[in-house]
């Protein structure tokens, strides 16, 4: 509409011909606290961001404030701030009061502000080039603008007339930015540390990884890229940060909780893994240099570089209980490669292979949630087109008093110009049962399930052949 584009016109003016508009009718306010000054030096920041849309902000400044009670003023703080969590300490001084104005100003928020006060309208007649100032009281600013001009009322239109709004002054509790006002007493005074903290949400991080698969080779590269993401509705300028790993338990609810499933294990690597520190039960990665991360704005920083790790591709299918597919099964492909020096924070992996020319092409991705150090990673990236697997239920029978025994067939078959080796894995076995007879040796993963390493040969078939006998 053209009325927020008259009112931010209006705005400009009003603030700059203060003194030309009528003295308001309401009461002048009372005389603030005295005001310490706040807006230098520039403050130094600090910030540890979590992973569930979580910001801890230190603000650190040097203020020269007087002896006595003074308020001090703290703007552009987090728009998400907790004001619960604020924290200021200095030597000498003690917080009586503190208060998070969080009313930005805007013009719609001075017209608001203004309802029952008087303003000026400056309108500009397009054919003379005639200004005309008429004094006009703020009736309502419910979709629109109503004004009482003289003895009759009209709306603030959008007709195209040039027209401005002047105000008389900025109210008090509208801020340019969100600011934290706190009134302390200070025992002297003099220039002291100021220290401020508090949490706040809009601020998060994650990882993403890149790798790069030699198969020929059995090497992989791996790359790491911290995001950040600041939805705070505040930028922070030239911050110290660190990024804590790990699930933090928090009483309030967050916007942004990461719920991915991990479908990924992992042992950490040979290479350089920056800045990697316990912190507890958690561990903290420190940003090498300050930045800068503007509001609404998503930021990558490099963080983890891998070469010539040890990886190897695999083949695997999962048989969910026993009966028969009617036609074959593709099995799965996955990624599994050793890497054991560092924790590894929770990201996507997203894998490339160089084609025939030498360019590299996207091969699958995989979800990873926190790693410990020393753990195994098997990345799933997705289904074979040319190894497949078809289950048969070749007989059932009753076995003992309540169970039964299955007769299986698995015929396996391998298109590619290598032999493959396939892991497949039988699930259904319940209360442990028993293998009577198989065609190639299996072993036992768990209660449930049975595993059997199969090769196959190139544009070749193999048939694996299983007796079990499943209790009840």
């Amino acid at each position: 509409m053209r009325i927020r584009t008259v009112l931010l016109g209006a705005l400009a003016l009003g603030i700059a011909a203060a003194g030309a508009a009528p003295k308001p009718k309401h009461k002048p306010r009372p005389a603030p606290v005295a005001q310490a000054r706040t807006e230098a030096p520039q403050p130094q920041l600090s910030l540890t961001v979590y992973n569930n849309d979580l910001v801890m902000v230190q603000d650190i400044r040097t203020l020269d404030l007087p002896a006595g009670r003074s308020r001090i003023e703290f703007p552009g703080v987090s728009a998400a701030i907790r004001p619960e969590t604020v924290s200021l300490t200095a030597k000498g001084l003690s917080v009586v009061e503190q208060n998070f104005d969080y009313d930005l100003l805007t013009p719609a928020k001075m017209m608001e502000k203004q309802v029952g006060h008087d303003i000026q309208i400056v309108r500009i007649n397009p054919a003379t080039g005639v200004q005309t100032n008429e004094t006009a009281t703020v009736l309502s600013v419910n979709s629109g603008v109503v004004l009482r001009v003289g003895n009759h009322i009209e709306a603030l239109r959008d007709d195209g007339l040039p027209t401005r709004v002047m105000f008389g002054a900025i109210p008090e509790n509208l801020r340019a930015s969100p600011t934290l006002s706190v009134t302390v007493d200070a025992e002297t005074g003099g220039p002291r540390q100021v220290n401020l903290s508090y949490l706040g949400n809009g601020l998060s991080w994650d990882t993403a990884y890149v790798g790069l698969y030699d198969e020929k080779r059995d090497l992989m590269s791996l790359q790491g890229w911290i995001t950040i993401r600041n939805s705070s509705g505040t930028s922070f300028k030239n911050a110290d940060t660190e990024l804590v790993a790990g699930t933090i338990n928090t009483t309030f609810e967050s916007g942004s909780q990461n719920y991915a499933r991990n479908n990924a294990t992992v042992r950490a690597g040979s290479g350089e893994h920056r800045n990697a520190d316990a912190l507890g039960d958690f561990y903290t990665y420190r940003v090498p240099e300050r930045v800068t991360v503007a509001n609404q704005q998503t930021k990558q920083i490099a963080f983890l570089d891998v070469q010539g790790a040890h990886a190897t591709k695999l083949y695997e299918y999962q048989q969910y209980g026993f009966g028969s597919e009617d036609t074959a099964q593709h099995v799965k492909v996955d990624l599994a490669f050793s890497n054991s020096d560092a924790p590894l924070p929770q990201g996507t992996v997203r894998i490339y292979m160089r084609d025939a020319k030498g360019d590299p092409k996207f091969v699958g991705e995989s979800y990873l949630g926190h790693t410990p150090a020393g753990s195994d990673i098997l990345l799933e990236l997705g289904e074979a087109f040319d190894v497949t697997v078809q289950p048969t239920l070749l007989s059932t029978e009753a076995w003992g008093k309540a169970g039964h025994r299955y007769k299986m067939s698995y015929l396996l078959r391998n298109a590619r110009g290598e032999a493959v080796n396939v892991e497949l894995r039988q699930q259904g076995l319940y209360n442990g049962g028993d293998v009577e007879d198989e065609s190639l040796k299996s072993r036992r993963l768990d209660a449930h399930t049975l595993l059997w390493n199969v090769p196959v040969p190139a544009h070749g078939e193999t048939t694996l052949t299983a007796t079990i006998e499943v209790p009840r």
